[in-house]
C-alpha cells in the first residue's frame, strides 16, 4: 500500500474513532504504520496524559545544534563542522517536552529498521544468489548507517541522564530463535539464528553495551571502575526475534513507555510545571 494512502486510512480512522484506542483495535492492526505516524500518536497520548506539559516533534536536528549542546559541556567539544546544514533524521522523529526554563529536552528517538527478505523469498518460492540457486542470502550491512545517528543524538543528549533512542529491528536478519519456513513445493528451510551468515544483531549490540534487547534501557547507567565513574548512554534495541512484522500497536506501547521513562528522570527538571497548574 502507497504511504500516502497508509496517511489517509490512519487520518480518517482517527476521526472515525476518537484517538489511538480505536485506531489500534482488535481489527486494525495496521503493521504498514510508519514509525513517524506511530510518534505523532504517542505525542498525542502523552498530551492526554500529561495536560500541563508542552510537547513538541521533529523529523531533523542539526549538526550545528549538536557542536552547540557538546560545547556547554567544554569549550573543546562541537568544534568540527564541515557542512553547515549537516542534520541528522531518525525515520521515527524526535519528541521533545518542554521544561521550566523554556527549553525543548528529547523524550524520544524513535526508527524502525527492516533487513533480510529470507522469510518472504522463501514463502514464495524465489531462489537468490549470483545464480539464483540457494533459499538464504548472505546478510549485508546497511543497519549499520544506524549508529551514526545514535552517536549523534548521544552527543546532543551527553548531559543528560537518560537516553530515549529506540530502535525496532524486523527481518531475517535479527532472528533471536530458530525458526522454520515452508517453500511453496512443500521443502522445509531452516533460519539458525546464531548463523554469521544472516544474524547481524551482534552488529548493533555495541549500541547497548551488550546488555539484553526487548529492554528498556532509557536511563543511563553509571558503572565504577577503580576510580572513574563512567555513564553509559544504551539504545533500546527491539525485534520480533521470529522475523515477523512489528505490530504498530506494540511499538507504540513501547515508545509510550519510553517516553514516560524520560519524564520521570525528568522530573525533578518539569516538577514545578505540574505543580504550578493542579
Amino acid at each position: 500500500m502507497a504511504k500516502k494512502n497508509q496517511s489517509k486510512r490512519l487520518t480518517n480512522q482517527h476521526k472515525k474513532s476518537h484517538g489511538v484506542v480505536g485506531i489500534f483495535g482488535d481489527k486494525a492492526k495496521l503493521h504498514d504504520i510508519t514509525v513517524g505516524k506511530i510518534s505523532h500518536l504517542v505525542i498525542e497520548q502523552l498530551e492526554k496524559d500529561y495536560p500541563q506539559l508542552s510537547f513538541q516533534y521533529k523529523t531533523s536536528i542539526k549538526k550545528e545544534e549538536i557542536n552547540e549542546a557538546l560545547k556547554k559541556i567544554d569549550p573543546e567539544l562541537g568544534q568540527t563542522l564541515f557542512v553547515p546544514n549537516s542534520s541528522i533524521k531518525p525515520d521515527g522523529g524526535i519528541i521533545e517536552v518542554k521544561d521550566d526554563n523554556g527549553n525543548w529536552r528529547i523524550v524520544l528517538v524513535s526508527e524502525a529498521k527492516h533487513q533480510g527478505k529470507d522469510i518472504e523469498n522463501i514463502k514464495s518460492g524465489k531462489l537468490v544468489g549470483a545464480k539464483n540457486n540457494q533459499d538464504l542470502m548472505a546478510a549485508g550491512n546497511a543497519i549499520e548507517r544506524s549508529h551514526k545517528n545514535i552517536s549523534e543524538i548521544a552527543n546532543l543528549m551527553l548531559s543528560e541522564s537518560h537516553f530515549p533512542y529506540v530502535l525496532f529491528l524486523e527481518g531475517s536478519n535479527f532472528l533471536t530463535e530458530t525458526i522454520s519456513i515452508k517453500r511453496p513445493d512443500g521443502r522445509i528451510v531452516t533460519l539458525e539464528y546464531n548463523s554469521g551468515m544472516l544474524n547481524r544483531l551482534d552488529r548493533l549490540t555495541s549500541a547497548n553495551y551488550g546488555m539484553p534487547i526487548n529492554t528498556n534501557l532509557c536511563k543511563n547507567k553509571f558503572v565504577k571502575h577503580t576510580d572513574k565513574t563512567i555513564m553509559l548512554q544504551a539504545t533500546s534495541i527491539y525485534t520480533q526475534g521470529n522475523g515477523e512484522k512489528w505490530e504498530a500497536k506494540k511499538m507504540f506501547d513501547i515508545m509510550v513507555e519510553v517516553s514516560k521513562t524520560s519524564l520521570q528522570i525528568l522530573g525533578s527538571e518539569i516538577f514545578k510545571q505540574i505543580t504550578k497548574r493542579k
